[in-house]
């Protein structure tokens, strides 16, 4: 059997991949379009004007979904762990799902409403998108360690932790100089003001979604371990 259609792993997979591909292919649209700067814009800006909004809101959705089913099925997973060895506290697992949806949530928030149309819900979408994410890789990080060895490997928890420890930095920093900007626009200059700030929010915007990306590439070892099946028990009236 290939690889990634080993128990679910095409499920960790097609969102490394589908989301990857979100940042990358709306950035160069936008690029080729001139509607951003060479030098690291905001991911948002990458998505803000057409024809990239269009690709960027339609591949967004998509790994909203992908993101669902995958922190769906890990919460299952450790669901059937604890079971198995009680190693994991049920309200810990229960919490990271939530997080993890509110961030989903926000993701579909972001690829809805553009940063040039209605500010205000594209920038609470991101706050959810980016301050639940790192929670949740924080929240998992523990579980992997809680569940270990019936999950990950030992060095995959380390390497959870560091993915985390990096999106929860890289995220600060986002926040704090995009507040300290306040200005947003979508081509900036090496002479405006607070260029310097906004260039460093930037990256570390990007790399905070990366970090999310690569968290989730860990996944692909567990998820050869299990399976999901969808039962559907009819009520009898």
């Amino acid at each position: 059997m290939v690889w990634f259609l080993e128990g679910m792993c095409f499920l960790p997979t097609f969102l490394v991949i589908w989301s990857s591909s979100t940042f990358i292919v709306s950035y160069i649209i936008a690029l080729f379009q001139g509607h951003v700067d060479v030098v690291f814009p905001y991911i948002s800006d990458t998505g803000a004007t057409p024809p990239e909004s269009c690709v960027f809101g339609f591949m967004s959705t998509i790994t909203s979904f992908a993101a669902f089913a995958t922190i769906y099925a890990e919460y299952k997973f450790v669901e059937r762990v604890h079971e198995g060895t009680g190693a994991v506290s049920p309200r810990l697992n229960k919490a990271s799902f939530a997080v993890g949806i509110i961030s989903c949530v926000g993701m579909c928030l972001v690829a809805t409403f553009q940063v040039t149309t209605v500010m205000e819900v594209h920038d609470l979408g991101a706050l959810l998108f980016f301050l639940f994410g790192v929670i949740y890789t924080i929240i998992q990080s523990v579980i992997s360690y809680r569940a270990h060895p019936y999950g990950p490997s030992k060095w995959m928890c380390h390497f959870r932790v560091f993915s985390a420890a990096v999106a929860f930095i890289a995220a600060l920093i986002t926040i704090v100089c995009a507040v300290s900007v306040g200005t947003s626009k979508l081509h900036w200059d090496i002479d405006d003001k607070d260029y310097t700030l906004h260039v460093v929010s930037a990256v570390c915007e990007w790399i905070t979604a990366f970090s999310f990306v690569f968290f989730f590439l860990t996944y692909i070892q567990e998820f050869q371990q299990f399976t999901l099946k969808l039962t559907v028990n009819l009520i009898e009236y």
